[in-house]
C-alpha cells in the first residue's frame, strides 16, 4: 500500500519498468484509492518535487490519466475528498408540452386531420385571432413539427359504387374552361353518389365550388331527376354570398338539360361543360368530392328516403364549417426557366378570408350583403370549436338515419 512507502521508495518504484495492474474494481475503487493515497502523505504539505512525485505515483497505480489525475487533486484540494462527478446531459429545452401534444390531437379530431399547413394557419387563427390563449405555443409551430407530433405515441393515443355520368349529345352548353380572371362567381359542380341501399339507389350529393375564392356549398337530393335537382340547385346557387356568373360541369345529363339551362338563364349565369380529353378541366370540384363529402359522409350507402336530413346538415353545419373555418391552400403558378409551370400553395386560408382579401371584394357580394352579416356568421365560434359542433352533428345525423332504417 502506498502508506508504507516514503517519498524516495516512491521515486524507486517509478523507475522500475515493472507493469502495474490495478487491483479494484471500477471508478469508485481507483477514486478511493487516489484520496486515501492523498490524504496519507498529506499532499497539501508538500512542496512541488513531492507533488509531482504523488501525482505520478497516483496515475502510475490506478492507470488514470495525467490530466484526470490533475483534476481529482483539485477537487481534493477544495473538498477535501475525491468523488465523482455527477454527469449532466446536454439537452435542448422542451418548446412544446404534452399538454401541446393532446392540444393537436384534439383540432385534429375535429378537424378530421388535415394537412400540415392547414391545421398551421388553423393553429394560428385559434391565437392570433380569435384569442383561445391554450394556443399561445402551438400558433409558432411549423408544419414539419405537426407531421413529427403525429408520429408520437402520445398523439397517437390521445368501398362503395358509383353511378357513371351518362354522356349526352344535347347541344346545350359550351366546351371550354371557365376563365374567371380573378373574380369569384365562376362555379365548378359535381354529383357524388352515396352507393346503393337494400337494392335501391343511394341519394345524391350535389357538390359546388368557387374557383377562385374555393367557397363551397353541398346539397343532398333524393334523386337527380328534374323534380328534385332544381329546387335543390337553386338552394344551393342562393347559398353563395357573391353574384353566381358561371356553372361549369362535366357531360352528365343531370345537368346538361334543357330545365337546368332554362334555370341558368333565368339566373343570368354562363354554362360551360369539360371539354373532351381534358380530365383537368373539373378537377377543382372532383378533388373537393374526396376531401369534404368523402372524408366526412363517408363511403357507406345512405337511402334515398334521408336525403332532407342530410342536406340540412350540409346547410347548417358543414356548408359554414367549411366556409368559415377550415383552411384551403392558395394556389399560385411558377414558371421555371425551362417553360414548364408548377402549381405551389404557399399560403392556407379559409374561403372566407380569400374572398375578403381580393381586390375591390365588396364589389362581389349579392346586393343587400354586406361584410358585417357575413362576419356574424363568421366569428360566433373559433375554429375548432365550429368543427366539433359540425362532427357532433354528424354523429347525431348517422344515429337518426340508423335508427330510422332500424
Amino acid at each position: 500500500g502506498s502508506e508504507k512507502l516514503s517519498l524516495e521508495e516512491m521515486q524507486a518504484f517509478l523507475e522500475g519498468a515493472a507493469p502495474v495492474v490495478f487491483a479494484g474494481h471500477g471508478r469508485a475503487a481507483r477514486y478511493a484509492c487516489v484520496e486515501r493515497t492523498l490524504r496519507q502523505h498529506d499532499y497539501g504539505r508538500h512542496g512541488r518535487v513531492g507533488k509531482g512525485l504523488l501525482r505520478k505515483y497516483v496515475a502510475k497505480m490506478t492507470g488514470v490519466s495525467r490530466a484526470q489525475v490533475a483534476r481529482l487533486i483539485g477537487g481534493y484540494l477544495a473538498k477535501g475528498e475525491v468523488q465523482p462527478r455527477v454527469y449532466q446531459r446536454r439537452k435542448f429545452a422542451s418548446r412544446y408540452t404534452s399538454a401541446d401534444i393532446d392540444l393537436l390531437a384534439y383540432v385534429d379530431r375535429a378537424h378530421g386531420t388535415l394537412s400540415g399547413p392547414a391545421t398551421r394557419r388553423i393553429l394560428e387563427r385559434e391565437y392570433h385571432e380569435l384569442g383561445q390563449a391554450v394556443f399561445a405555443r402551438l400558433a409558432q409551430v411549423s408544419a414539419a413539427q405537426i407531421y413529427r407530433f403525429r408520429k408520437t405515441a402520445a398523439y397517437r393515443k390521445g368501398n362503395t359504387r358509383y353511378q357513371p355520368t351518362r354522356p349526352t349529345p344535347a347541344l346545350i352548353g359550351q366546351r371550354r374552361k371557365p376563365q374567371p380572371e380573378g373574380r369569384p362567381g365562376y362555379l365548378r359542380v359535381d354529383t357524388v353518389h352515396q352507393g346503393d341501399h337494400d337494392g335501391g339507389k343511394g341519394l345524391y350529393h350535389v357538390n359546388a365550388v368557387d374557383e377562385v375564392t374555393q367557397w363551397q356549398v353541398v346539397g343532398a337530393t333524393a334523386h337527380i331527376l328534374e323534380l328534385w335537382l332544381i329546387p335543390l340547385l337553386e338552394s344551393i346557387l342562393a347559398q353563395f354570398p357573391f353574384r353566381r356568373r358561371g356553372f361549369h360541369s362535366d357531360n352528365g345529363s343531370e345537368f346538361i338539360n334543357h330545365t337546368v339551362e332554362k334555370l341558368l338563364n333565368k339566373l343570368l349565369i354562363e354554362q360551360t361543360k369539360s371539354r373532351p380529353r381534358h380530365s383537368n378541366d373539373n378537377g377543382l370540384v372532383k378533388s373537393k368530392n374526396g376531401a369534404v363529402i368523402r372524408k366526412h359522409i363517408g363511403f357507406g350507402p345512405i337511402a334515398s328516403d334521408q336525403a332532407a336530413l342530410v342536406d340540412q346538415f350540409h346547410r347548417e353545419f358543414l356548408n359554414p364549417y367549411v366556409n368559415f373555418h377550415r383552411p384551403c391552400g392558395v394556389p399560385e403558378e411558377i414558371v421555371a426557366a425551362n417553360g414548364k409551370s408548377k402549381r405551389v400553395y404557399p399560403r392556407y386560408r379559409t374561403p372566407y378570408e380569400i374572398l375578403r382579401q381580393l381586390p375591390e371584394a365588396e364589389t362581389f357580394l349579392r346586393p343587400g350583403l354586406d361584410w358585417a352579416e357575413l362576419d356574424r356568421l363568421a366569428m360566433p365560434q373559433s375554429d375548432t370549436e365550429a368543427a366539433r359542433d359540425m362532427q357532433q352533428a354528424m354523429r347525431d345525423l348517422f344515429a337518426t338515419i340508423r335508427k330510422r332504417s332500424a
